[in-house]
């Protein structure tokens, strides 16, 4: 009989790590707990508003299904897990995709709303039909950012700016690399016995994510707030070899 979707090990992914190893009731202990600690919320700033709330809840929700589904490896925990984050990169690109970029067909945010919704309804749709590919496809969307913030570098002389991107672009590059390198070469990890790069996959594209959201504000103000001048800061210090960034603002008590 054909497994309930909702029942241990019914997904077709699994992922290099020992299944049941640590725990009874845990598939994938590190996995799992990594997810889980990548969901934490970041450091918002000064610049708070709806939309980056709602932002950063649709990245907790992620985290959370990401830990569920290593917990279980269900096909549910799957489809959760990818889902998640398909609907928190479409919240991302509804909210803060610059207008300058938008498609000529596209005449307000509204508008973009509406195709960013549509786009992602089809695309849940699709994720269906073969979920293996479905972690190569939402791995994909990173080019078309990496593609946007390049073009964003060029029109911007601010060191800072610079420095923030060059990290995020650092982070990410490690963390594919660990995603890659858990998913094509497990059977060398599992004779060193050291299966655990999907682990630092969540750790390290988490830290990707704590630089490229205050670039994204800041990229956001100066396009949609010419009156405010951003200005990116480190916590706890700039002096630091790691520090979060996060955006100033001059008159930091207007609302965004």
């Amino acid at each position: 009989t054909m497994p309930s979707i909702f029942s241990y090990l019914s997904s077709e992914i699994d992922w290099c790590e020992s299944n049941f190893e640590r725990s009874a009731i845990i598939a994938e202990y590190y996995n799992t707990v990594s997810a889980g600690a990548s969901a934490g919320p970041g450091r918002r700033g000064s610049l708070g508003c709806g939309r980056t709330l709602l932002t950063q809840l649709a990245s907790f929700l992620a985290g959370i299904f990401s830990s569920y589904f290593h917990m279980t490896l269900s096909y549910v925990g799957q489809l959760l897990d990818e889902l998640s984050i398909l609907w928190a990169l479409a919240a991302a690109y509804s909210f803060w995709y610059p207008k300058v970029y938008f498609p000529r067909c596209i005449k307000s945010r509204k508008h973009f709303f509406w195709l960013s919704g549509v786009t992602t309804v089809v695309s849940t749709f699709l994720s269906f039909i073969k979920p293996a590919l479905n972690a190569y496809a939402l791995n994909c969307i990173a080019f078309h950012l990496l593609y946007l913030t390049r073009k964003e570098l060029k029109k911007c002389n601010d060191e800072r700016v610079h420095r923030t991107a060059r990290i995020m672009i650092m982070w990410w590059v490690l963390a594919i690399t660990s995603w890659i390198s858990d998913r094509w070469l497990c059977g060398l990890w599992q004779m060193i016995n050291f299966p655990y790069f999907h682990s630092f996959w969540h750790v390290l594209i988490a830290m990707s994510l704590l630089y490229c959201c205050p670039l994204v504000i800041y990229f956001d103000v100066t396009y949609e707030m010419p009156s405010f001048k951003p200005k990116l800061e480190y916590w706890p210090s700039d002096s630091w070899p790691v520090a979060v960034p996060y955006v100033e603002l001059e008159q930091s008590h207007k609302q965004c």
